[in-house]
């Protein structure tokens, strides 16, 4: 501000400074300064005086042309002096005080700032990273297909958001290095729903085989391979228990994360034979997606702990979980149990993705994860549901020729709950008996992602070509069936929501996508597997139905009704022609 500016501000309040006297009689010491009309004004304004023409100071002051000679004054000059150095001074005092106001505005900015970091789940991953940064072509290739992907990274972390802050919890309780909490990124991006080729599932992608030896339950109602919590602590022990295996060698641990301990070992030893070195990154006997795996990883920690250089944008991801466990005494209705929480079951179901069916299992585990803020609510609307009224329950009067196989599919169920109610040893019912059947409360359509109905999405997604509905028997296989369609195995399994190496059960649907119109389902003939079906002539016996014989040799009545021209009702003495699988009638 300029000091001239700032003079009547200054002096208004100044009692010791009085107005100058300016006429032919002022004092002997006063010397005569030429002033300019600026400073005639700004001296009229401090003297409250006229300084031209003899007016008053609240009077307007006379306008004079620039060219017009202005008149002689005098000023005291150790006043103008005075006044100068005071305006100086207020205007360092003015600018010492800005100063001081944006040093207070940048600490409480960077303090926020601070305390943002602080409270961001990345910024704990940063600080907990034990691995040595790897530079090399192979992880350079990756880490430039991540940089050309960032909206690919942005879709992960927000995946993320609900589950990585137990992942560092349970990581940071057993100091293992934070990078591991980037491994779902590799492996699932972060989907709990992930099933991949070699029948891996979960976030963590854990294969059944494993997922057992780590004492995963995986069962008809529920796979712990997709439980956010039981899958979390299982696969964090597996590498735990890996990276002893090889003697803290972190890159051999993950490796064999993806391969198998045994193949890892077999590939350092032929290294090792052939006087090699026998770090993974010299590892030649090893499968292509192996190579790739280890490199995703450490790409993704350089991105993660260097996030400024790459420009990459961390969604904020809270320190504290997302969610409340609730225990439970036994089983309940998802959509029940989220009508009782107030949210969607789609919300339920994301948050405890290892229930395949409309209920929680019936041997448990009985615990649900919901959001946070809802578990009071729910735990007061709970308990006024009598354990019995928590999930629904028919009254089945048994039809001629029903199976519990039957029953059950009728009411998405399973055998082994009906019988387990029914107090039913083996599998014979009788006609005209009742069982109670355990059953949802709402359309099975409302369970949006059950089991059954994340497979119909998937094989109702349009693609190009013409639909075929091909029915499983006995001998079938996705290659056989694949072979018979002229497509791939792989294409196969995933438009059915399956991986290449899954079992099929006789009379499970499949859609098939030719290029060229087909039949809806393929000849018998031209499927079977050589010596995997045999023909066989059954003569029907009283009381046989065609749903009793269908269940009895583990194929389906439609079979039956294809290779024989029967109607609705059999006779006894009866011949039918069945092919069987011989493979499938143990037990």
């Amino acid at each position: 501000m300029p000091a001239l500016t700032l003079l009547p501000l200054l002096l208004a309040g100044c009692a010791s400074l009085q107005p100058a006297n300016v006429n032919e009689n002022a004092s002997a010491d006063a010397v005569a300064i030429p002033l300019d009309d600026h400073d005639l004004l700004v001296a009229g304004a401090i003297q409250g005086v006229a300084v031209t023409g003899g007016h008053a100071a609240n009077q307007p002051v006379p306008y004079e042309p620039i060219d017009s000679a202005p008149p002689e004054t005098t000023v005291n000059p150790q006043l103008y002096l005075d006044i100068e150095i005071q305006a100086e001074q207020a205007e360092m005092a003015l600018e010492e005080q800005q100063r001081a106001e944006a040093e207070v505005v940048a600490a409480i900015e960077a303090s926020l700032r601070e305390t943002r970091i602080k409270h961001n789940a990345w910024h704990r991953l940063h600080d907990g990273m034990q691995l040595t940064p790897v530079e090399n072509a192979r992880v350079t290739a990756q880490l430039n297909w991540y940089l050309d992907h960032q909206s690919y990274l942005q879709r992960v972390m927000e995946r993320a958001r609900p589950i990585l802050p137990f992942v560092l919890d349970e990581l940071e309780k057993r100091d293992l290095p934070t990078e591991l909490a980037l491994l779902p990124i590799v492996e699932s991006a972060y989907q709990a729903f992930a099933y991949s080729h070699g029948r891996a599932s979960g976030m963590w992608q854990i294969i059944p085989s494993t997922g057992r030896f780590l004492g995963l339950k995986q069962n008809w109602w529920y796979d712990g391979r997709r439980d956010i919590i039981e899958s979390t602590r299982a696969a964090i022990t597996y590498l735990e228990s890996l990276a002893a295996q090889f003697d803290g060698d972190w890159e051999l641990a993950l490796a064999a994360y993806n391969a198998g301990p045994g193949k890892i070992r077999s590939a350092v030893r032929y290294n090792k034979q052939r006087k090699r070195p026998t770090d993974f990154w010299h590892l030649t006997r090893i499968r292509k997606e192996t190579r790739a795996y280890v490199p995703k990883l450490f790409a993704l920690r350089e991105l993660f702990a260097n996030p400024d250089k790459y420009q990459l944008d961390l969604i904020p991801v809270n320190n504290q979980v997302s969610y409340e466990i609730v225990e439970l005494d036994g089983q309940i209705d998802l959509a029940l149990a989220a009508d009782l929480a107030g949210i969607t079951v789609n919300e339920l179901y994301q948050l405890n993705p290892a229930f395949n069916r409309w209920a929680t299992a019936p041997g448990g585990p009985h615990r649900l994860l919901l959001p946070r803020g809802k578990a009071e609510r729910f735990k007061a609307e709970v308990a006024k549901v009598p354990p019995g009224k928590r999930i629904n329950w028919v009254r089945h009067r048994i039809k001629n020729g029903e199976t519990l196989s039957h029953i059950s599919r009728k009411y998405g169920s399973s055998v082994a709950l009906i019988r387990e109610v029914n107090n039913i040893r083996g599998t014979q019912i009788r006609a005209g008996r009742h069982l109670m059947v355990p059953t949802a409360t709402k359309s099975l359509k409302t369970y949006t992602l059950s089991a059954n109905s994340r497979i119909d999405r998937i094989q109702n997604t349009n693609r190009s070509g013409n639909k075929n509905v091909h029915i499983v028997r006995p001998g079938q296989s996705l290659w056989s069936i694949s072979r018979s369609y002229g497509v791939t195995t792989q294409a196969l399994a995933k438009w059915n929501a399956m991986a290449p190496i899954d079992t099929l059960r006789v009379g499970q649907k499949l859609v098939v996508w030719t290029k060229d119109k087909r039949a809806q389902s393929v000849s018998i003939i031209d499927t079977r597997p050589g010596n995997a079906l045999h023909a066989l002539r059954y003569t029907v016996r009283k009381g046989d139905s065609l749903y009793l014989i269908a269940d009895r040799f583990n194929i389906s009545v439609a079979d039956i009704k294809r290779w024989n021209q029967v109607g609705k009702y059999l006779q006894p003495g009866q011949k039918l022609k069945l092919y069987i699988d011989i493979t499938s009638q143990s037990g």
